[in-house]
C-alpha cells in the first residue's frame, strides 16, 4: 500500500498532480452527468497507466467495471448496493469507508484491499456526523483490521503525518490540504517526502 493517497475531485487534477510522484490517487466525483462521468474516468485511467500510477475510483464502482478500471473506493451507503462478486469476478479491487467499530466490523467482512479511517483530525472537506477519531482510534483500528492495510483521512498535513503513521496508520488519504494549498504541486512533492518510506 502507497504511503500516500491523493484523492482529487477533477481529472485535471490527476494530470497535474500524478506526475509529481504520485502512485495511487483516487477520483472522487460529485453530481456530474453520467458522460462527464465517463469521460473524466476513462481519461484518468489512461493517463495513469501511462504514468504508471494506481487509479481509485470513487463511488461509480459500475462504471469502473465497465471502464475496465482495477481500484474502486465504496463508502458506506455504496456498500449497500456493490455488487462484491461482480468486482472480484472482474478482479477489481476495492477500499472501503469506515468511522465507528460496527462499521468497521462490517468492511472487513467484505475482505477489502484497504479501510479508510476518518476523520482523523477535524476537516474542512464536509460536515461530518463523526467526531474526530485521534491517533489512539487509529492504533485502536489498526488493531482490529489485522493485515489488512489502514488508511487514515481527515484534517492531515505533512506536520501530522508522521504521528499518524506512528499510530499504526499505513497510508495517509490527502485531498483538502492539497487541493486548497496555494500551490498544490508543491504541496504534492512535501506530501511524497513526508509519506518516503
Amino acid at each position: 500500500m502507497e504511503r500516500f493517497y491523493l484523492i482529487t475531485d477533477h481529472v485535471s487534477k490527476v494530470e497535474l498532480l500524478v506526475p509529481r510522484g504520485v502512485r495511487l490517487v483516487q477520483l472522487r466525483l460529485k453530481d456530474l452527468p453520467e458522460a462527464e462521468l465517463r469521460r473524466q474516468i476513462a481519461r484518468a485511467r489512461d493517463f495513469c497507466a501511462v504514468e504508471g500510477a494506481q487509479l481509485v475510483v470513487n463511488d461509480y464502482w459500475e462504471l469502473a467495471l465497465e471502464l475496465k478500471c482495477r481500484f474502486v473506493h465504496l463508502g458506506q451507503e455504496d456498500m449497500d448496493g456493490a455488487d462484491f462478486a461482480a468486482l472480484r469476478r472482474a478482479g477489481v479491487r476495492f477500499g472501503l469507508s469506515t468511522h465507528d467499530e460496527a462499521e468497521l466490523e462490517r468492511a472487513l467482512s467484505h475482505d477489502p484491499d484497504y479501510v479508510a479511517l476518518g476523520p482523523v483530525y477535524p476537516t474542512l472537506l464536509k460536515a461530518m456526523k463523526w467526531a474526530p477519531q485521534g491517533l489512539e482510534r487509529v492504533t485502536r483500528w489498526k488493531a482490529m483490521a489485522g493485515a489488512v492495510p489502514l488508511v487514515a483521512i481527515g484534517g492531515l498535513t505533512p506536520e501530522r503525518a508522521p504521528g499518524v503513521f506512528a499510530a499504526g496508520a499505513d497510508s495517509v488519504a490527502v485531498v483538502t490540504d492539497v487541493l486548497q494549498a496555494e500551490n498544490p504541486e508543491a504541496r504534492t512533492t512535501e506530501w511524497l517526502r513526508v509519506c518516503a518510506p
